[in-house]
């Protein structure tokens, strides 16, 4: 068996690779050496208490934050847009679930999201 470390996206994963079969011939290539971790990037702009209101606005599909919407202490109603996430060139809209006031925006311009993900709360 080999461990990696592999980078992906900034992400990075320990990998363990397991030869099968009795036949089968060591690998002749050297592997390249594996690349330090990164350090998680600060916070682009300051943000709101996390979790501020008690309705959660959360990503439908993963994807990078393009454009936020709303801001704290905006009214919105029920289907109004607050963040904008782009995925595969596509520019989705990710809406209010109910009427409210916006309590926290918990992403900046730019952050990778994952599925479900809260982007932000509503009072």
């Amino acid at each position: 068996m080999k461990n990696y470390t592999i980078t992906v996206n900034g992400n990075v994963y320990d990998v363990t690779v397991e030869e099968k079969g009795a036949g089968a011939a060591p690998v002749a290539a050297a592997a390249p050496a594996p690349a330090a971790p990164k350090a998680a990037p600060a916070p682009a702009a300051p943000k709101a208490s996390a979790g501020a209101g008690s309705i959660p606005v959360k990503a439908g599909a993963a994807g990078k934050v393009f454009k936020l919407e709303a801001s704290v202490g905006q009214s919105v109603k029920r289907g109004d847009a607050v963040v904008i996430i782009e995925a595969m060139k596509m520019e989705i809209p990710v809406v209010a679930p109910e009427d409210g006031t916006v309590a926290s925006i918990d992403v900046a311009v730019g952050d990778a999201i994952e599925a479900g993900a809260v982007l932000a709360t509503l009072n």
